[in-house]
């Protein structure tokens, strides 16, 4: 059984940073590639930011590129999202997520995914 557990979330003021992290257990994390997601109210969620498997490539979406940072130690089997210069539109439900299969470089099937972590930002 797969287990991803997020936690780092909070209430911030815009500007401030938060890292978020996704503890997993269940199987060999290292060899999976792993991401975040987030869901505003009333929105879709929307990829965040993704990561290889070794940690070598990484991947974001425009709207967070050059504020965030997603990597991993996979000694901790543990993924983080360190989040700085945050605003407002940042506010969500951030969740992290897991590979189907081994050893990509992205993420091919994001199939096991955490309960979730809030994130609101004030202005």
């Amino acid at each position: 059984q797969v287990q991803l557990v997020e936690s780092g979330g909070g209430l911030v003021q815009a500007g401030d940073s938060l890292r978020l992290s996704c503890a997993a257990s269940g199987r060999t994390f290292s060899s999976y590639a792993m991401g975040w997601f987030r869901q505003a109210p009333g929105k879709e969620r929307e990829f965040v930011a993704a990561i290889s498997w070794n940690g070598g490539n990484t991947y974001y979406a425009d709207s967070v590129k050059g504020r965030f940072t997603i990597s991993r130690d996979n000694a901790k089997n543990t993924l983080y999202l360190q989040m700085n210069s945050l605003k407002p539109e940042d506010t969500a439900v951030y969740y992290c997520a897991a590979d189907r299969f081994p050893r990509n470089t992205f993420p091919r099937e994001y199939y096991y995914w955490g309960q979730g972590t809030q994130v609101t930002v004030s202005s």
